[in-house]
């Protein structure tokens, strides 16, 4: 329905409220407009019915009728033989003419109501005519003027219609006025979200003070922006991170090119830009790995079985000071090329602050495998090992980065691992330092 997707959601939630109220109303007013015609028709149904008992009581004693007959206002009273003649009546009945011609006589005597126009007893209203068999050659003829009944149904019908539409058009006002106070705080997110996106980035959404699905709402959004802010922090820092290291390694280059230019010497030059143009082809394939993992949110490539203590001996043949400890065969279910890229990167990060040597291992741990890579080198600072996890970390902001690292291997480490459902951590080896990976293990031996 075009029309309901273009009023607003406090137009909707009106409509739907007041529909309701407004189906309830009618109901409610249909029930009492019957219920009151009930009770008006019980009372004048009683009302005849003690007249036929009074007269019926007056005709079983045997004694002569009272002319005219005993009856209370507005009422008229007929007593009939069995020809169908008027015996007795009361100062409103005709002593003539039968209010009730035989037919409808017939169906008073069955028991049901038989309304009469009123002029057959000179009376200017209906009448609700009740009729009952007293004696085999007697009946009594009871009508009851229905003016009243009328005139209060009248005035019921129109009451309902005068105040039906005044109470809905009330209700209606009171609803959109409490609808508006209700999404209120809708309207202030969204003037603090157009803030917010637009050059008020420190702002946070008005939380209300109601405890509500809105006032939740707000706090999620808040949260969400501090996750947002934070994620653009990293982003800053990242870029500002990736700028320096790339402005390292070019300006090295620009400086060997010039001197070789001068001096005409670019043999002895060549090597140096090599080693730099090597620097520099590691730190942008880092950093398009790492776009690649964020892109990819979480996803690994694909994945089959690896047998670790295989990957770890193949990987430590390209290492003098690298050697693995024996143990059995274990298997995960990885990408091939990022579990390489895990220990490619744990080595080189040992090998470069071990002072002899850098050991592997893998071994069992439950339904996990434990792959750790220990160098004795001079160990971090149990405060400080969360730190060297994230991209371009510094232990030491003055300190140069190390020969021939770009400050993401840790943080490739990290991101890989947990594409796998693993998890890593660094803890003392004493001397040095112990990088521990838990892979989840595959335990169908692979052959």
């Amino acid at each position: 329905m075009k029309w309901w997707s273009r009023l607003s959601l406090r137009g909707r939630l009106v409509l739907l409220g007041t529909s309701g109220l407004v189906v309830g109303l009618a109901i409610a007013g249909v029930a009492m407009a019957t219920a009151m015609t009930y009770s008006f028709r019980g009372t004048l149904d009683r009302s005849a019915d003690a007249t036929v008992t009074e007269i019926a009581n007056l005709l079983n004693e045997g004694g002569q009728l009272p002319s005219p007959l005993p009856a209370p206002a507005g009422q008229v009273v007929q007593v009939l033989d069995g020809g169908h003649r008027v015996v007795a009546g009361d100062r409103n009945a005709d002593l003539l003419v039968p209010v009730l011609r035989p037919d409808e006589l017939a169906h008073a005597l069955s028991g049901q109501r038989v309304t009469v126009p009123g002029d057959r007893a000179l009376q200017p209203d209906r009448l609700r005519v009740t009729a009952r068999q007293v004696q085999p050659d007697r009946v009594v003829v009871v009508g009851v003027p229905l003016g009243d009944y009328s005139r209060s149904q009248e005035l019921l019908k129109n009451a309902l219609w005068v105040t039906y539409p005044a109470l809905v058009a009330v209700l209606v006002a009171i609803a959109w006025r409490v609808v508006g106070q209700a999404l209120s705080p809708v309207d202030r997110l969204r003037a603090g979200a157009e803030r917010i996106t637009g050059v008020a980035t420190d702002e946070r959404l008005p939380v209300p003070p109601s405890r509500d699905e809105i006032q939740r709402l707000a706090v999620t959004l808040n949260h969400m922006i501090d996750r947002l802010a934070q994620s653009r922090a990293r982003q800053r820092s990242f870029i500002a991170d990736a700028a320096h290291e790339l402005r390292s390694p070019l300006a090295s280059m620009r400086i060997q090119v010039e001197v070789a230019q001068k001096l005409g010497d670019w043999a002895s030059a060549s090597d140096d830009l090599l080693a730099d143009i090597d620097r520099l082809t590691r730190l942008v394939d880092d950093l398009l790995l790492l776009a690649r993992a964020d892109a990819s949110d979480g996803r690994p490539g694909a994945r089959e079985p690896v047998e670790l203590p295989t990957l770890l001996a193949d990987l430590a043949r390209r290492y003098d000071t690298v050697r693995v400890r024996p143990g059995e065969s274990l298997w995960v279910e990885a990408d091939p090329d990022a579990m390489r890229r895990i220990v490619l990167n744990l080595i080189d990060n040992g090998v470069r602050h071990a002072r002899t040597a850098v050991v592997l291992a893998a071994e069992a741990e439950g339904g996990h495998i434990l792959v750790t890579v220990t160098d004795d080198g001079e160990g971090i600072p149990a405060a400080l090992r969360e730190r060297v996890f994230d991209r371009f970390a510094r232990l030491d902001d003055g300190r140069a980065r190390d020969a021939g690292g770009t400050g993401l291997g840790l943080a490739i480490v990290r991101e890989l691992v947990r594409q796998h459902g693993g998890s890593v951590r660094l803890t003392d080896a004493r001397p040095g330092i112990r990088a521990e990976v838990r892979l989840p293990r595959l335990l169908d031996s692979v052959m």
